[in-house]
């Protein structure tokens, strides 16, 4: 399963508001949505999460295996 936590914790430490997301970077407010509850995003929009908060892809998801 993918999760979305890292993502959380890299606004926080970069002092990034969701507000700010959507007011000054045009993020939906869906898309946050989506990223609160574990569904999938595009590539496209993990790059432009990257970009715009300026980390890696591992700043913003992880992988979870649920099997173990």
């Amino acid at each position: 399963m993918i999760s979305y936590d890292p993502f959380y914790k890299t606004l926080k430490s970069k002092n990034i508001s969701t507000y700010k997301l959507i007011n000054q970077y045009g993020i939906s407010r869906s898309l946050l949505d989506r990223l609160r509850h574990n569904k999938p995003i595009s590539t496209v929009t993990l790059d432009d999460l990257c970009s715009i908060l300026k980390c890696t892809v591992q700043e913003v998801i992880v992988f979870i295996d649920e099997d173990r």
